[in-house]
C-alpha cells in the first residue's frame, strides 16, 4: 500500500510555529521598553526561543557522530576529499553551531550590553552556548531513562 506524502503543514509545522512565536516576541519587543518586566520577559524570550528554533532546524538537517539519528543517514557522495567530506558530514551540527555562534558573539561584541538589542543578543550567545554544550555533551554522557542509557 502506497504511503500519502505528507502535508507541508505536518512537515514543517513544528518550525513555522515556533518561527512565528519568535516574530510576535520580536513584534512586541520592538514597543517594550527593555527595563520594564514585560520588556525584559519579551527579550528573553527571543532568545529562548531562537534558541529552541534552531535545535528543531539545525536536528532536522544537520547530524553529530555519536547520535542515533547520525546512524540511520549515509552521507552523499562527497565532491571533496572523502575523509574531509566524512569529517564534515559527522560533525555538521557542531560546525554549524560554531560558526553562527562566532557570529553571534562579533554581534554582541560590537553592541552596548546594555541597549535594548544588545541584551537580546547576549541571551542568543548564552541560548547558542547551551545548545553546543548539550550537542557535545550528550556524545559522551547519558541520562537514566534515555533511550542511550539502555545501550
Amino acid at each position: 500500500m502506497a504511503t500519502k506524502e505528507k502535508s507541508f503543514w505536518k512537515r514543517h509545522g513544528l518550525s513555522i510555529t515556533v518561527a512565528s512565536v519568535i516574530l510576535l516576541l520580536f513584534g512586541l519587543y520592538l514597543g517594550a521598553d527593555p527595563n520594564a518586566h514585560w520588556g525584559a520577559f519579551f527579550g528573553n524570550a527571543i532568545a529562548d526561543w531562537t534558541g529552541l528554533l534552531v535545535t528543531i532546524l539545525a536536528t532536522k538537517y544537520l547530524r553529530e557522530i555519536g547520535s542515533a539519528e547520525s546512524k540511520k543517514v549515509e552521507p552523499p557522495a562527497p565532491l571533496i576529499p572523502r575523509p574531509l567530506h566524512q569529517f564534515l558530514h559527522e560533525h555538521s551540527l557542531v560546525i554549524f553551531l560554531l560558526i553562527t555562534g562566532v557570529g553571534w558573539v562579533i554581534a554582541f561584541m560590537r553592541m552596548s550590553p546594555n541597549a535594548k538589542w544588545g541584551q537580546v543578543v547576549g541571551n542568543i550567545v548564552s541560548e547558542w552556548t547551551q545548545v553546543l554544550g548539550i550537542v557535545v555533551l550528550t556524545k559522551g554522557l547519558v541520562e537514566v531513562g534515555s533511550k542511550e542509557s539502555e545501550k
